[in-house]
């Protein structure tokens, strides 16, 4: 309890997260936490996590056969304290474990920093303009790939391509060197079909993990974006937008195109909030070729409903929101503040 509230205090103060953590604890010690299983051909880190479930499973049976026992129910009358501050021991070590090995990033100042970005409201006029050149940008970069009649990246293809692209980055931005790289396919890309999630790191074995069963067209960006949390840019919004920065920096069309259609969809669902003609007057500009991908997109997510996705959001939500996103679910839509900024600052995207 006494680490819980020291880990706490420290990261009340982002710019000493920045300095003593972010910049110089994490990135060494995500290195070696990645290093045993950046070899690994499968995710270590959900193998770890099935086998959590069927434990929590058998433990849940166990319970539900005591409390129907009266002999042992009656024990755990006897004993609730002891069970209580059993729980809270456990779930202390486990705050504790997850804030250390990464979750101490939630505090730090971040990448608008690191590029000296003014991350400011933005005018609604400001807000057509980049979605006017995200349109024009998705439609190019389509063109292109019909160009090269590209079909699609095998997801060891699309892992080192992303490795790549942060290579090519870093020569930008040292800060955003990556090294011993592990990102792996989701074993259960499946299931988060049904519970929403197109990728995810794990932060206690330091992988990144893809769910390669959905749209292609998708994924190359998705997997800069884990990678982005790797590096210790917790926050939705600065993944986000570090995704874009190894994205932009790639080689490869498909590449910007999946970056750049992730992108308009948040900045055109911001708009949209704040001026719905204009949003779907920027949809409507889009080619048939890449409405025909928005159209595949939507179809797969039509057909892997599930009665547990909203509940799923809202909890995540609510974690984000204690974790300094106060827009919870909404804190990916927020890269398009920097988006903005960005292009402020170097007139181009």
């Amino acid at each position: 309890s006494l680490l819980c509230i020291i880990v706490s205090l420290f990261s009340a103060d982002n710019q000493r997260v920045e300095v003593v953590y972010s910049t110089s604890f994490y990135p060494t010690f995500s290195k070696i936490l990645r290093s045993p299983f950046c070899w690994l051909p499968f995710s270590f880190g959900d193998l770890l996590y099935g086998i959590l479930v069927i434990y929590l499973g058998l433990k849940l049976f166990r319970t539900l056969k005591i409390i129907f026992s009266k002999t042992k129910r009656k024990l755990i009358i006897e004993n609730w304290q002891q069970i209580i501050i059993s729980i809270i021991k456990k779930f202390a070590l486990l705050f504790l474990v997850f804030y250390l090995f990464w979750g101490i990033n939630y505090s730090r100042v971040g990448i608008a920093s690191q590029l000296d970005l003014k991350i400011e409201k933005y005018s609604i006029d400001e807000l057509k303009h980049i979605n006017q050149i995200l349109v024009d940008k998705i439609n190019a970069s389509k063109q292109s790939l019909l160009d090269q009649k590209f079909i699609s990246l095998s997801s060891a293809e699309m892992f080192s391509k992303t490795e790549n692209a942060y290579d090519l980055a870093a020569k930008k931005y040292p800060f955003l060197v990556y090294r011993n790289k592990s990102i792996k396919t989701s074993l259960w890309g499946w299931l988060g079909n049904y519970v929403g999630f197109l990728g995810y790191y794990n932060p206690f074995t330091g992988e990144a993990q893809v769910n390669t069963t959905g749209p292609k067209f998708m994924q190359p960006y998705t997997t800069c974006h884990e990678v982005a949390h790797q590096l210790g840019y917790a926050k939705e919004m600065e993944a986000n937008f570090v995704g874009y920065l190894a994205a932009a920096a790639s080689a490869d069309t498909i590449f910007k195109y999946s970056m750049y259609t992730d992108l308009f969809t948040y900045a055109n669902r911001t708009l949209y909030i704040a001026d719905s003609a204009s949003s779907l007057f920027y949809r409507k500009l889009l080619t048939p070729e890449v409405i025909k991908d928005f159209k595949e997109k939507r179809k797969f997510y039509a057909a892997h409903t599930s009665f547990i996705e909203p509940a799923i959001r809202y909890l995540y939500g609510k974690f984000l929101e204690q974790n300094q996103q106060p827009m919870g679910i909404l804190s990916y839509d927020e890269v398009t503040a920097f988006i903005i900024a960005y292009h402020k600052k170097y007139k181009e995207i």
